[in-house]
């Protein structure tokens, strides 16, 4: 009786997830399209519902909720269903909607979906063989096979994100960062803008003039036919034609100077509207919090590079090992043990609201960057896929922040995989990431006063 209430609570919030998902495809990605493929909505709303519901359990771990033979089993059961969707669901869908978009392969769009999902199968499959992944008593059809390769792409990504977000984040937030914009800046920059555009307009009436004179001689509609005829069009028109020929090129590159301009002018006004948000209570809050994310970033950077070079990894969770060191220097009466599981469940609920919240973010801007009405299905279900890699990934990382009693399920349900070296394998990515960040970051940032100078 208590597994079908079990069961039920959890069905409850599956259902609860799909219609969060399902509401975030329609008003945040495809609010500009129309759906024509419903499998595609539906794909990726039971990917979220079943990515939230992996965290879901990792805080019913915590907090005790359910029996736990219950939470063995939708562990299970969630793991298996997750793992189908990303590994064979999802990238067959891809490539058959790849296919689609080719009218060529429209007769025989299933048989190249397969194909194309086979190949995705063998490069997926070899992904595993360069790392040290597994225990090597797995087997081949073993679900420990599928969990490693699809940890390996999702903390891949992770760290990619991480190191970014580390760096970007201050960068984004300080107001030290921020270019020293006045209004006179903008005007001028403005004047400048409307100056290109009457000599477009001026140009372009010039040459609309030249057509309608050649037009008004017979130039264009009666054009001379035979030898001789070729002969006095070649002497009578070629200074004119040659004459339009180069006014087109300079309206052309008075065009691209435009453009130039005009995005410039919107960086202008978009820096100005941050230095005034940054003089509010909420910007002096951002800038605080810019330099904290800051300090946190050079830590982690540190961190990173220490653990790469002693080859180190944490057999502790943070919060009970600071709480010890506290608690040591300190030399006072502490229960551990149980303050390091309210404040471990306190942590892992930030840690899984933040990465939901930050991924929905970076997907819905990265969508609307490069989707298009053709190939808005193909993209949401990239985007799926990333979303699952990512929560699985995510869920192989924050064991090391659970207490070790915590610990064990999760241990149990992913299998004996070689959760160190996902570890490791974050702190390179994340340190190349953040790294490579910082100076991509330095260079745009030092280059932007040039830009606006040598417009």
């Amino acid at each position: 009786m208590s597994f079908l209430i079990d069961s039920g609570i959890m069905v409850t919030s599956q259902v609860l997830f799909f219609g969060f998902g399902w509401l975030f495809f329609m008003r945040k990605l495809f609010k500009d399209y129309e759906v024509r493929q419903y499998v595609v909505q539906v794909i990726f709303s039971v990917t979220f519902a079943f990515s939230c519901t992996m965290f879901e359990l990792i805080i019913f771990e915590i907090l005790g909720v359910l029996n736990s033979s219950s939470r063995y089993f939708h562990w299970k059961l969630n793991l298996c269903v997750i793992l189908l969707i990303l590994v064979f669901m999802v990238p067959f869908y891809i490539g058959y909607f790849v296919v689609s978009n080719i009218r060529l392969l429209h007769r025989q769009k299933l048989l190249f979906a397969c194909v194309l999902w086979l190949t995705f199968m063998y490069f997926f499959w070899k992904l595993g063989d360069p790392f040290p992944i597994l225990s090597p008593k797995h087997g081949i059809l073993s679900i420990e096979q599928l969990i490693s390769r699809v940890g390996v792409i999702g903390v891949t990504l992770m760290a990619l994100l991480s190191g970014f977000g580390a760096v970007n984040c201050p960068y984004t937030y300080m107001s030290y960062f921020l270019r020293n914009v006045t209004d006179a800046d903008i005007l001028a920059l403005e004047r400048r803008l409307l100056q290109t555009m009457d000599m477009i307009i001026s140009k372009k009436k010039r040459i609309a003039v030249a057509h309608r004179t050649m037009f008004q001689r017979g130039e264009v509609h009666n054009k001379p036919t035979g030898f001789w005829g070729m002969i006095k069009s070649v002497t009578t028109s070629v200074a004119g034609s040659e004459n339009l020929s180069l006014i087109q090129q300079e309206v052309d590159a008075l065009e691209e100077l435009s453009r130039q301009l005009f995005l410039e002018t919107a960086d202008l006004h978009a820096t100005k509207e941050r230095i005034e948000y940054s003089k509010t209570f909420q910007g002096k809050y951002f800038n605080f919090l810019g330099y904290f994310f800051s300090i946190y970033c050079v830590w982690k950077i540190f961190m990173a590079t220490i653990n790469i070079v002693f080859d180190r990894v944490g057999k502790t969770d943070p919060v009970t090992r600071g709480i010890e060191i506290t608690v040591n220097y300190l030399g006072i009466q502490f229960d551990v043990k149980f303050w390091s599981q309210h404040i471990s469940f306190i942590l892992v609920g930030i840690i899984i609201v933040t990465s939901i919240r930050g991924l929905l973010i970076t997907l819905t801007k990265f969508f609307y960057a490069i989707s298009s009405s053709k190939s808005s299905n193909v993209i949401v279900l990239l985007l799926a896929q990333i979303m699952g890699m990512y929560f699985v990934s995510s869920v192989l990382l924050i064991r090391m922040s659970m207490p070790l009693e915590y610990r064990t399920i999760i241990t149990e349900v992913l299998g004996e995989l070689q959760f160190n070296f996902y570890h490791r394998w974050f702190d390179v990515i994340f340190l190349v990431s953040a790294l490579s960040s910082i100076l991509f970051l330095y260079l745009a940032h030092k280059q932007a006063p040039e830009k606006h100078m040598a417009l």
